[in-house]
């Protein structure tokens, strides 16, 4: 079963854990000084912020897919919907390594699509500005 993915970008992430934790009525999962993740059930999210985003306010949307089998399966749907997508093997972000595909919606919103593989001890970098650039080189506003 896939998992719906957020993340935000915040200014202050000790008021946003506070904030977010009172809303979802628990912890975060994983706590870094840069980063703070919850796993909920209900709703079942990936919720995650961080003060490493370009901007404050919601930095990606995406979809967490339980197994690589469910991450080719959304990988495929892209292609054949004929958008521009970067597939990542083994990437670490998030203090976390997976197989991901990004891609823009038609709005320019950054959507990912991944299956966690392991953690990772640092932060680590993803390649989304690739996509990005890909797309005002072949379709300038």
């Amino acid at each position: 079963m896939k998992r719906f993915h957020v993340h935000v970008g915040v200014h202050d992430l000790a008021q946003s854990i506070r904030f977010y934790s009172a809303l979802f009525g628990a912890p975060p999962v994983v706590r870094k000084d840069d980063y703070a993740k919850w796993m909920l059930d209900d709703p079942r999210v990936n919720f995650a912020i961080s003060t490493r985003a370009r901007r404050a306010g919601i930095d990606h949307l995406g979809i967490q897919a339980e197994s690589n089998e469910e991450l080719e399966d959304i990988g495929t749907r892209l292609a054949q919907a004929d958008v521009a997508t970067l597939p990542q093997k083994s990437a670490s972000c998030c203090y976390a390594r997976s197989d991901k595909y990004w891609t823009l919606d038609p709005q320019g919103v950054a959507w990912e699509s991944f299956h966690t593989l392991d953690t990772v001890p640092v932060f680590g970098e993803d390649t989304r500005s690739q996509i990005e650039a890909k797309k005002k080189a072949c379709c300038p506003s």
